[in-house]
């Protein structure tokens, strides 16, 4: 009797291409997809439908506000957001968020459908190279043509997002690749032969800061976005309190270091402190740390710190020397510069270094810029000025012991600006704005992304009403998917930046940026109205006697709750460097709008 054939080996199991990028996304810890459907992407959405136990897909209702959604979620996590669209249009729709999210070094996965290969170049239905599009505005990019390398790009995007400066990375994926089915590899390597993203800081560059440090009489950190990126708010704070010099901050360095410490300066720049920006005009020693540069810091740059030398570390090598030559140019991440730095500031031959009263001198000068130049406005009884609104919810926030971890968000423009000078902010991830790129409409999606990555924790948008105007549509997103985002619109009827522009450099002559219906007419458009139609409870304020009331019956409120306030458009963000100049040019002093 023949003896019985034993049972063959299973064969292996083949998968989708779009099954395959999805158990990427999970492999890689993803829990949220922010995605908008369409037909070039149908297949990675019925993909998405297998694995709800896994990942949540929110259905944004523009791919933009997806887009700023995904931004949230990376901005107060630091792991990358990802969002999803179709071919077309909906790949284009993305380009703002991924020049958003380059600029301001948001780690951020695109997916992108896309037409078949066999009628990519013919310009078939739908189709864009999306890919030639984003080159420019995306830290890498990635046109799949073959399902077999879906796992090692996904494998490569996440980890290009990630490390060094985070950044986006798009990758579009043809129909036909997403419905093929193969019989993935999942061991197979990285191919990024030219990519080094991190580099060891040297003893002898920690030295040479020490050496800067020791001969420095009147130093000054000046902090970016890096502090938050790296992880090195902490290290930064011990360094600080060790060493006994003054931090000033970026508008993205904001949280990096406590807005209550003594030694914080607050924010400097266009619309930052007089003390910080006289500060860094007069400081001998700039430690800047995790910043570019920008022209909204610098102003005027030959004029700018160029009383004192420079020491400049950044983990962008390509951000060294590139608008300011700096003295000593380390490149390296920053949470490890400090820590270095601190070890070594423990040690006894740098004890000299961490005296008491060893800038006792400097800080007196700084606390006379401080006490004669604070962040101030007029208060006014008939109207509700912005700047009080804002005072009056971080107050009313710290009065309920929320203030800390309350998570801002704002659209772009004064309210932004004033959010920045008169919120207190002291953790990192808690401010959350479109900085470099300064994009109107970002506020409320990234309130909405912020809010699904931390359930726990009170999300506030404070926008402007144009701004918010721009991704309004996501009131409906919201209240489908039960997002408990708050909007604060701080509502001046106008694009009150541009306005503030046109008074100071232009005579006051308006050119089209008043946005209500008639200046006799009722506030336009109506807000609440609107908010109704979408689900969302919402309350109208334009007594300042409401006011308090009002806000704390949106901190209250179970679910998304829109405020409406009435502000008055005469408002200016002061202090004010004028683009192009320098602290001398600084205008503190409100004027009577002429138009």
């Amino acid at each position: 009797m023949a003896e019985r054939a034993t049972d063959s080996p299973q064969s292996p199991k083949t998968m989708s291409g779009a099954d395959i990028l999805v158990k990427s996304l999970i492999q890689h810890g993803v829990d949220t997809v922010f995605a908008y459907p369409g037909g070039a992407s149908m297949p990675l959405h019925q993909s998405l439908t297998k694995v709800q136990d896994k990942i949540r897909t929110i259905l944004p209702r523009q791919e933009q506000g997806g887009g700023f959604m995904a931004q949230g979620y990376a901005r107060t996590t630091g792991k990358p957001g990802v969002c999803m669209a179709t071919s077309g249009p909906g790949a284009t729709n993305f380009v703002t968020v991924l020049a958003d999210a380059k600029i301001d070094s948001v780690p951020l996965i695109c997916l992108t459908g896309q037409v078949s290969t066999p009628v990519l170049g013919t310009d078939a239905f739908q189709e864009t190279p999306v890919v030639e599009v984003c080159r420019a505005i995306t830290k890498h990019h990635y046109l799949i043509h073959k399902t077999e390398d879906i796992a090692r790009v996904m494998k490569e995007a996440f980890h290009i997002a990630t490390t060094g400066r985070p950044g986006p990375v798009i990758v579009d994926i043809p129909k036909d690749v997403q419905l093929r089915e193969i019989v993935p590899n999942w061991d197979t390597p990285m191919n990024l032969p030219g990519y080094r993203p991190t580099r060891e800081i040297t003893a002898n560059e920690i030295e040479q800061v020490l050496a800067e440090i020791r001969m420095a009489r009147k130093p000054i950190i000046y902090g970016g976005g890096g502090i938050i990126h790296s992880g090195a708010a902490d290290a930064l704070r011990i360094f600080a309190e060790k060493t006994r010099i003054p931090v000033a901050l970026t508008l993205h360095g904001l949280g990096g270091f406590p807005s209550d410490h003594y030694l914080c300066l607050q924010m400097l720049g266009m619309h930052g402190s007089v003390y910080s920006n006289k500060a860094i005009n007069e400081a001998d020693l700039l430690l800047s740390f995790g910043v570019r540069f920008d022209d909204r810091v610098t102003g005027k740059l030959s004029e700018f710190a160029k009383h004192g030398r420079i020491v400049h570390i950044d983990i962008d090598p390509s951000e060294l020397n590139k608008n300011k030559k700096a003295h000593v140019a380390i490149h390296g991440d920053l949470k490890q510069a400090l820590e270095l730095l601190n070890t070594r500031l423990n040690d006894k031959d740098n004890a000299d270094l961490c005296v008491g009263g060893r800038y006792s001198e400097w800080m007196a000068k700084i606390d006379a810029w401080r006490s004669e130049h604070p962040f101030t406005f007029e208060d006014r009884k008939d109207v509700i000025l912005p700047q009080y609104a804002i005072k009056r919810l971080s107050e009313i926030l710290k009065s309920r012991g929320l203030l800390d971890d309350t998570i801002i968000t704002t659209g772009v423009g004064q309210h932004q600006m004033w959010s920045a000078q008169f919120f207190p902010f002291s953790k990192p991830r808690r401010w959350i704005t479109s900085g470099g790129l300064g994009t109107m409409g970002f506020g409320y999606p990234a309130a909405m992304g912020a809010k699904v990555a931390h359930p726990d924790k009170l999300v506030i948008d404070i926008d402007g009403d144009g701004s918010f105007l721009m991704n309004i549509q996501e009131l409906a997103c919201a209240h489908v998917e039960k997002i408990d985002a708050k909007i604060l619109i701080l509502n001046n009827q106008h694009l009150g930046m541009v306005v503030q522009w046109e008074d100071r450099f232009h005579g006051g002559n308006r050119g089209h940026t008043y946005l209500g219906a008639g200046f006799d007419a009722d506030p336009y458009p109506d807000f609440p109205r609107i908010a109704a139609g979408f689900g969302i409870p919402s309350r109208h304020v334009a007594d300042k006697a409401d006011l308090d009331s009002a806000l704390i019956e949106m901190i209250e409120s179970k679910g998304p709750f829109l405020l409406n306030v009435m502000v008055p458009y005469s408002e200016h963000v002061l202090p004010m460097i004028p683009s192009g100049k320098t602290v001398g040019d600084i205008i503190t002093k409100p004027m009577e709008p002429v138009g």
